[in-house]
């Protein structure tokens, strides 16, 4: 059956609240809800910010304010959370991951390896620094392929690991910090969407030299934008303090190192301007006071409608090892033994009674969504087999923190109809 609307013949798969939710007259169901609606701002957030606003004081720094700021308590609140000794506030998780690199001396023309699967902004990251990226290919869990790592490490020279925490798998880091640590190969850890995870009991972005965090409205706390880079490493942590643009106002830092430890490199450093701001962090401070119960209703949702997929042909959930505590804010799985163009029609045919889906396997870049041969910038220098099998028929949902076990039970009618549809037109 002709399927064609997109410009590779597929239907064109819009992002959500692409399409209007009409009703559409054939009796099926139809999910009424948004299905990015970001988690809100708490009132106490918004009062505060609204106080900065009437100061005119967005900006942290000050020769007359003696520190102080949001953005410094925001510092030393997330590095409790995190467990990490300091954590500096920047403008975008994207950014904190530049700094990162370039903290631990990334220079222009270096190998630096990222897993394939992960969103635009990683390698991004690597090319903005002036570094090369390296891929390695995934694992049917959607975590780094450990062999390939090592492949790859001894192939490349790179003693960088930018390793992404793509929509919250979290791959063996045991044996992943193992392998690096054995190869001298440093981990920068994307945690962007594992805020609150746990690997084996302890926090997620407590293993690598550095985390990297988002305050992106999509993420776990909403501050619009915003990232946090978190060390343990006060030279890391002074590197990155000036590098993000403190001037020679560091000592305005909460959770920093001691002044000694920025004498060295104060005059050496450049000045990225990548600073938070105070008003970022007016909102983004309460939320992470109630992270923990944001993340058992994430998880709520999450594991029902996983429960719920398991009994939906052609639907394959993603295994997840017993040693991982996630959090629920997106779910994945892969559609088994369809054409790619019943795939695409598919994901279109949920959008169109108001579940949005992304999918791995268009030929182009959609909104957010891209894959590894995409990334023109990146250099792929051969094709990934697990990658490319994998991300071919993977399938990504967000899950709203508002969701009820209703709207649960409705997402997953509407997706058990719209495969009912799919394999109907494999019939005719």
């Amino acid at each position: 059956m002709d399927r064609s609307g997109g410009d590779d013949g597929h239907p064109a798969i819009p992002d959500d609240a692409a399409v209007p939710r009409a009703a559409l007259g054939d009796g099926r169901t139809v999910f009424t809800k948004a299905m990015s609606e970001p988690p809100p701002i708490p009132e106490e957030g918004i009062a505060r910010a609204v106080e900065i606003l009437r100061s005119g004081r967005l900006f942290r720094y000050g020769e007359d304010t003696g520190g102080g700021s949001e953005a410094a308590r925001f510092e030393a609140e997330f590095a409790a959370y995190t467990g990490r000794a300091f954590a500096v506030g920047v403008n975008s998780c994207g950014c904190a991951l530049f700094l990162a690199l370039k903290t631990l001396g990334a220079e222009p023309g270096d190998a630096v390896l990222c897993n394939a699967f992960t969103l635009a902004p990683v390698p991004g990251a690597i090319v903005h620094a002036g570094c090369r990226p390296v891929l390695v290919d995934i694992a049917d869990d959607l975590t780094v392929d450990i062999a390939d790592l090592e492949v790859k490490i001894a192939a490349s020279g790179a003693r960088i690991f930018l390793m992404s925490h793509m929509r919250g798998h979290v791959g063996d880091l045991d044996g992943i910090m193992a392998l690096c640590d054995r190869h001298g190969v440093a981990v920068i850890e994307d945690c962007a969407h594992t805020l609150g995870a746990r690997w084996d009991g302890r926090p997620v972005g407590g293993f690598g030299r550095t985390a990297c965090f988002s305050g992106q409205t999509f993420k776990h706390i909403n501050g619009g934008e915003g990232g946090v880079l978190a060390t343990d490493d006060p030279d890391i942590a002074a590197r990155a303090i000036i590098l993000s643009g403190s001037y020679m106002m560091y000592e305005q830092h909460t959770a920093r190192p001691p002044a000694a430890a920025f004498d060295a490199i104060r005059d050496t450093t450049p000045n990225f301007s990548m600073r938070m701001t105070d008003l970022t962090a007016a909102l983004l401070r309460p939320q992470l006071a109630g992270l923990d119960d944001c993340i058992t209703a994430w998880n709520r949702a999450h594991d029902r409608i996983a429960a719920g997929l398991v009994s939906i042909p052609n639907i394959v959930p993603i295994q997840r090892d017993r040693r991982e505590s996630y959090v629920g804010s997106s779910i994945q799985f892969r559609v088994s033994d369809l054409p790619r163009g019943e795939i695409a029609g598919f994901v279109a045919d949920a959008g169109r009674h108001g579940v949005f889906l992304k999918w791995f396997g268009a030929d182009r870049t959609v909104g957010f969504t891209s894959r590894y041969d995409q990334w023109g910038y990146a250099g792929a220098e051969a094709a990934l087999r697990n990658a490319d099998r994998i991300l071919g028929d993977l399938v990504d949902m967000r899950i709203a923190l508002s969701l009820d076990d209703e709207d649960c039970d409705t997402i997953l009618a509407v997706l058990s109809e719209a495969m009912a549809a799919t394999r109907e037109t494999l019939r005719a």
